[in-house]
């Protein structure tokens, strides 16, 4: 007759089951990163917005000077310039 040892019985039964949680974490892991590119949403990562560095010299006269000075080409027609919050209404000119 064989003494029952509970503690061996219990240790056998633990790799099986955090086997079965590894395989089903990466299942719904895979799914999810082949579903995003499935649906297009992957195309939409790389997507980022324009980035350009601009210098501002004024005094406390109306005349404001904004010069480039890097950076991505941004076409001035969708430049917008506020001053304290609201549009300034000016001509913006590209120089040379």
């Amino acid at each position: 007759m064989k003494p029952n040892n509970r503690s061996d019985a219990d240790d056998r039964a633990v790799s099986p089951v955090i086997g079965v949680i590894l395989m089903v974490a990466i299942t719904v892991i895979l799914a999810a990163v082949i579903g995003t590119f499935v649906l297009g949403l992957g195309d939409q990562l790389g997507d980022t917005a324009p980035q350009a560095s601009y210098t501002i010299d004024g005094n406390n006269s109306a005349v404001v000077n904004v010069t480039k000075t890097g950076g991505q080409t941004l076409d001035s027609g969708d430049l917008t310039l506020s001053v304290d919050g609201e549009r300034a209404d000016s001509s913006i000119d590209q120089g040379d």
